[in-house]
């Protein structure tokens, strides 16, 4: 049976596109549109298909109507939890699957607001190979979404709890990778005061992401602080002193809690109760296991310094004896976050990566003037959302090669194998290069 849809759907297939008559027809489950005088039968785009199906097909618009569809994700189980949020699953239904965090609006108070809007704002300025992205923003009447990159290894602090401590050169390309995240967000002055094993996550088998900016803030390295954010366990004693405190001294402990942690299996203050636990933090008693390798152990006691000014810096850390077999990733180019410069830029103004994703949208139905239509809307914009996921795959192919390298030292000499290889084998993921 052939259905037949209203004229007044745009020949673009969504809001804003340019208008034309004609009628939608279904027939033998290829979408077809027919002008009523002119040009023969064409097939709608991908876009205009879903577009079509978001206001005509009773299984979208029954998921749409229950909360398991929202904007053009398809949302699955549920994946992580937050401070004040879920994170379920989604799937693009024209590209690929993202995490999509959920909050409740009704129960967002006016602090948890702002911690939201920093939030945003922080992932909105990050731009780096080991930082989970921040595509759109989705709002309903009752709830907010914001949709994510998708890390599908799971959480850093999962993997150890259930496999055991990482080796000796797995711990250095996790940490090496964390460690270079946390440059770029001083760098952007952006403390982050939640880093911990459980925002970390996993991309693939040795690439890791940092996430969860809920406590995030913006703050000069001479700023100082007042609120108590973060896991006790991974809090700075100056936190436990209610103090004021230097942020990036804050993020700078946390980092050495997360090292003992990868390292040994164990967390270096553990206690009871949270009063006991102060008692440990204050005092900065723990003790590092003998196997622990000696210049990891430097870095470790060089970290967890009670006093923050002793702490060694970020720089330090990247410079230190136990890290220097490792070229560290490196932050990529700020991407541009709104597609309009595709539309307004011939094809030789463009890099290669910025053709292929006009092209991708092209073909997926998003035309130029849709992205006209779309200026100003920022992250809050499905045709944005799409734009962001395609530059984010054709970014991660590129990065791959600012990735971690790891150069093991065999009786006295460095044994390397040709990059080129490596990266042909690792062409269609993020993984990163282990040179032995």
């Amino acid at each position: 049976m052939t259905a037949v849809y209203p004229a007044n759907v745009g020949a673009s297939g969504g809001p804003g596109g340019p208008q034309r008559s004609g009628r939608w027809t279904r027939q033998d489950s290829s979408d077809i549109c027919t002008d009523d005088e002119g040009p023969p039968p064409r097939r709608l785009t991908p876009l205009e298909k879903l577009n079509l199906d978001m206001c005509q097909d009773d299984k979208v618009v029954r998921e749409m109507a229950v909360g398991r569809r929202i904007g053009f994700y398809k949302i699955r189980g549920e994946i992580g939890c937050g401070n004040f949020s879920h994170v379920k699953l989604g799937i693009h239904a024209l590209t690929k699957k993202v995490a999509i965090k959920i909050l409740d609006k009704t129960k967002l108070d006016q602090k948890t607001q702002k911690l939201l809007s920093r939030e945003i704002s922080s992932m909105e300025k990050l731009h780096h190979p080991n930082i989970i992205r921040l595509y759109e923003v989705v709002e309903t009447l009752t709830r907010l979404h914001l949709v994510m990159e998708y890390a599908g290894g799971g959480e850093l602090y999962t993997k150890i709890t259930m496999e055991g401590k990482l080796s000796d050169i797995d711990c250095k390309i996790v940490f090496s990778q964390v460690l270079s995240a946390v440059k770029h967000m001083h760098d952007n002055n952006i403390i982050h005061r939640d880093l911990k094993a459980e925002n970390v996550f996993y991309t693939c088998s040795t690439c890791v992401k940092v996430g969860d900016f809920g406590f995030s803030t913006v703050s000069r390295r001479d700023e100082t602080l007042n609120t108590f954010c973060g896991s006790p366990p991974y809090a700075a004693p100056e936190l436990f002193r209610d103090q004021h405190y230097t942020g990036v001294h804050v993020d700078v402990w946390a980092l050495g809690v997360m090292l003992f942690f990868i390292v040994t299996g164990t967390m270096p203050f553990r206690a009871e109760t949270v009063a006991k636990l102060k008692r440990c933090i204050l005092e900065g008693a723990y003790v590092l296991p003998t196997w622990v390798p000696e210049p990891c152990q430097k870095l470790i006691r060089a970290i967890l310094q009670t006093q923050p000014s002793e702490r060694c810096s970020v720089e330090q850390m990247m410079a230190c004896e136990w890290l220097q077999p490792v070229d560290f990733p490196k932050a990529v180019e700020p991407f541009k976050l709104d597609p309009l410069y595709l539309a307004e830029s011939g094809l030789a103004e463009l890099e290669e990566d910025e053709i292929e994703v006009r092209n991708a949208l092209e073909t997926l139905g998003i035309t130029a003037e849709h992205i006209r239509n779309n200026q100003g809307k920022d992250c809050r914009s499905s045709i944005t959302g799409v734009y962001r996921i395609l530059l984010h795959r054709a970014h991660k192919r590129r990065a791959m090669e600012s990735m971690p390298v790891v150069t093991h030292v065999v009786n006295g000499t460095e044994v390397k194998k040709e990059r080129l290889k490596a990266y042909r084998s690792l062409r269609h993921t993020s993984k990163l290069c282990i040179i032995l």
